[in-house]
């Protein structure tokens, strides 16, 4: 059955392209039913567009207070008949209001091998403490910033006297393969909770061929077409 989705982005939507580009080859049974922003000027607004998906641009500062700002997005969503919600760097918070109106349906991607190095600069902050590995993190939302049960992760190597940028170029390659994937779990019912254990049922799907260069470790394996 295809999961209906509503995609939040603050900027560029890389990440909401790559789930729009899985659904168009046919590989994740998902359908981006209305993409949110709350920066008008937001580039994936356009991506969005161009793939004839409905947009919707709701301003922080045109509602008193956070819980109000959400409550618009609630009903935006709700109205698109989406079930489930993909932050794609979405840069706020979201309130315990708009995760309980979609239980274990909210998740997020991190660019950093959470529960290190949470928050905007996870690339910079990664790269400057000198770490060996670094990489990104699906999760489902909690009420922390990038805090909740981890999905999936990806791992790249990080090397000495680079910066966030360079890193960051190798681990957005990633990121693009690991939230279609997540996305995919969850629209074929495979993810389930136990605590902050995420536990993947088996579908006997044969596991993807990892071309990236240098070499990475992702866990739970990529599966195919992903």
């Amino acid at each position: 059955m295809t999961l209906p989705i509503a995609v939040l982005i603050s900027g560029g939507g890389s990440n909401l392209q790559s789930i729009m580009d899985r659904i168009g080859q046919g590989v994740l049974d998902a359908e981006v039913r209305v993409v949110l922003s709350d920066r008008p000027e937001a580039f994936g607004l356009e991506r969005a567009r161009a793939r004839g998906v409905a947009t919707a641009v709701v301003r922080r500062e045109e509602f008193p207070d956070r819980l109000d700002f959400d409550r618009e997005m609630i009903e935006i969503i709700r109205s698109s008949g989406a079930q489930a919600v993909c932050l794609a760097g979405f840069m706020r918070l979201v309130t315990p209001d708009f995760l309980h109106a979609f239980p274990d349906r909210v998740l997020n991607i991190h660019p950093a091998l959470l529960p290190s190095f949470p928050g905007v600069h996870g690339q910079s902050d990664a790269a400057g403490y000198g770490v060996k590995l670094s990489g990104c993190t699906v999760h489902f939302v909690d009420e922390q910033m990038d805090h909740g049960p981890i999905i999936i992760q990806a791992a790249v190597p990080a090397y000495p006297g680079e910066g966030g940028a360079k890193l960051g170029e190798r681990i957005l390659r990633l990121e693009h393969r690991i939230y279609p994937q997540a996305v995919g779990w969850l629209a074929q019912g495979r993810l389930g909770l136990d605590g902050r254990q995420v536990r993947l049922a088996p579908s006997g799907a044969a596991r993807a061929v990892l071309d990236q260069d240098p070499p990475c470790l992702v866990n739970p394996p990529l599966e195919q077409g992903f």
